[in-house]
């Protein structure tokens, strides 16, 4: 329990923001070991990293002599070692919402339009700049309608994804809707997920994780 925290991140990296957040909910103090993924090729691919991470992915989080990979499991993994506050609600069927909603985000929008699915679109097939965008817009459109749906007039939506306690909904939600606007989506279709989105970053732990914040974001 007492052992050094050390997250492997890259700043714009929306994965390891949902870490991040996570890490700054518990209250945990951790270590950021930067990891460019744009830098020398992608650092994400050096031999040492490979060695860290055989999937040349961002985040993994180091507790002790540990590797922990997949932000959803990491999340869970925060949630079983240092329960307080929680991630997860307490009921199985608020459990089930938080993970369909963390889920929708991390399994069906962002792997289709993270980094090394841009460059094989553009490296391998020559997919011009203007059509890559379009088509991470699109995706990032089709979830979150399907996300806003789930939250807007649910019963179970309070202050934030489910209830009035940020979870693991909420700790996805916040860096895919900054992607969103990375992108240049129109973000007007989805008031009830900027109002949730707005209420997560005015506490401490949404705002110390945004991108912008980080040791290894370029300066202003």
């Amino acid at each position: 329990m007492n052992e050094a925290l050390r997250l492997y991140s890259y700043w714009r990296s929306s994965a390891a923001y949902r870490v991040r957040i996570g890490l700054n909910l518990k209250g945990l103090a951790y270590d950021i070991v930067p990891v460019h993924l744009l830098r020398d090729g992608g650092q994400q691919h050096s031999p040492e990293y490979r060695g860290i991470n055989p999937q040349q992915l961002v985040p993994v989080l180091g507790h002790g002599h540990r590797r922990l990979g997949q932000s959803l499991a990491i999340l869970e993994y925060l949630d079983e070692m240092w329960p307080a506050p929680p991630l997860l609600p307490s009921t199985a069927r608020e459990r089930q919402r938080v993970r369909a909603l963390s889920m929708l985000v991390a399994c069906d929008i962002h792997p289709l339009n993270n980094l090394r699915v841009l460059q094989y679109l553009e490296q391998e097939w020559n997919v011009p700049q203007p059509e890559r965008d379009e088509w991470v817009r699109h995706w990032i459109v089709e979830g979150l309608a399907a996300a806003e749906a789930m939250v807007a007039d649910h019963p179970s939506t309070g202050t934030y994804c489910e209830g009035n306690m940020p979870s693991m909904a909420d700790c996805c939600l916040v860096p895919q809707l900054y992607n969103a606007r990375r992108f240049g989506v129109d973000m007007a279709a989805f008031p009830a997920l900027q109002r949730i989105e707005e209420a997560c970053l005015a506490l401490p732990a949404f705002d110390a994780a945004r991108p912008e914040r980080q040791p290894d974001a370029p300066a202003a």
